[in-house]
């Protein structure tokens, strides 16, 4: 889904996000700046979408002199180490940017400092990090968890035993979605988590995680994600001859199609929500725009993407087969969601 954040923003704010832009002015050539993507892991659709918003925000760039390079690199294992190693060689090379998704928020914090040390700009997005340095451009992952149980308190009054599927453990994304849920759970006691497996975002993964746990669980009225595994729990629930519960997706093309199909056969309602793959590009603009010498507060926050029931359909139609509901980021975007902040 190509969209601009701008899209859904009042046309007096639209306006003069938009003059803001024209009437700056250049306050350092960006043309022969090179910017670095720091990419921890790539092994599911969501980072894979990330990957291709990139180059697809990132070269019309650098076709057109705004800056010199916008190259994009992924470590072969989701290994700090491995990161902190890239981030070095980065430094090595000379890039005057580096636009971060990190392994650990904490990990990683050497190797940023010795790129800040050496003038170099450090965006962090999704995965941040917490050295004071970097900039973090992240959305609210602790409410993202928390409205999950909202939902499924506004479904389920009487409430019920859930089932929590994680992400990669230990990765920052993956503490804050859980934290939220929890924080979700006593707010709302009427549910309990009656247990929690990881599935690395991962279809396949959750799928093998959730029939592997449900033989010891009781009657689960729902499942909270964080994000490419409902389908897969799905799948395991089936497999089982079990009773299906409200399964909260995460966006990608095969839970939106699946959860299309159980709407049409049987009025199976649910929700979806999770970042867009397409922040990438907001954090290239930023780093961009840093680069250009604006002043850029060190915490900007994105909101993150929801599909209802009601926007289910329109949300199929363009998110591509294997893919993930997107929105790419402009330097219009960029600009304004700085102005936010300040």
């Amino acid at each position: 889904m190509r969209r601009s954040i701008l899209s859904t923003t009042a046309p007096g704010l639209l306006l003069a996000a938009v003059l803001s832009v024209a009437a700056a002015p250049v306050l350092a050539d960006t043309s022969d700046k090179r910017i670095a993507l720091s990419n921890n892991y790539a092994g599911n659709s969501w980072r894979q979408a990330m990957l291709t918003s990139w180059e697809t925000v990132t070269r019309p760039a650098v076709e057109a002199g705004i800056v010199a390079a916008a190259d994009a690199f992924t470590t072969g294992e989701n290994s700090a180490t491995e990161q902190a190693a890239q981030i070095q060689n980065l430094i090595l090379q000379g890039y005057d940017a580096i636009v971060l998704n990190a392994a650990s928020p904490t990990a990683l914090n050497g190797a940023v400092k010795e790129a800040c040390d050496a003038g170099i700009i450090v965006v962090s997005f999704d995965g941040i990090v917490t050295e004071p340095c970097a900039w973090r451009i992240a959305v609210d992952f602790r409410e993202m968890g928390r409205v999950q149980v909202e939902y499924l308190a506004g479904r389920l009054p009487e409430g019920g035993n859930l089932l929590e599927i994680r992400g990669l453990a230990g990765v920052f994304v993956d503490d804050e979605i859980s934290a939220g849920i929890h924080e979700g759970v006593e707010q709302f006691p009427q549910f309990t988590i009656a247990g929690s497996v990881h599935g690395d975002w991962a279809q396949d993964v959750a799928q093998r995680a959730v029939a592997g746990i449900l033989p010891s669980l009781p009657e689960i009225v729902g499942v909270v994600t964080q994000g490419g595994d409902g389908y897969g729990a799905a799948q395991a629930f089936a497999a089982a001859g079990r009773p299906m519960p409200i399964i909260i997706m995460g966006n990608r093309q095969d839970e939106l199609q699946w959860w299309k199909e159980q709407k049409d056969a049987n009025g199976y309602e649910t929700m979806s929500v999770s970042i867009a793959p397409g922040v990438s590009t907001l954090a290239f603009w930023v780093a961009q725009q840093i680069l250009d010498g604006r002043e850029v507060p060190k915490d900007l926050v994105v909101p993150f993407l929801t599909i209802t029931q009601d926007t289910l359909e329109a949300s199929l139609e363009t998110t591509p087969v294997g893919g993930v509901a997107n929105v790419e980021y402009t330097l219009e975007d960029a600009v304004a969601v700085i102005q936010g902040a300040n």
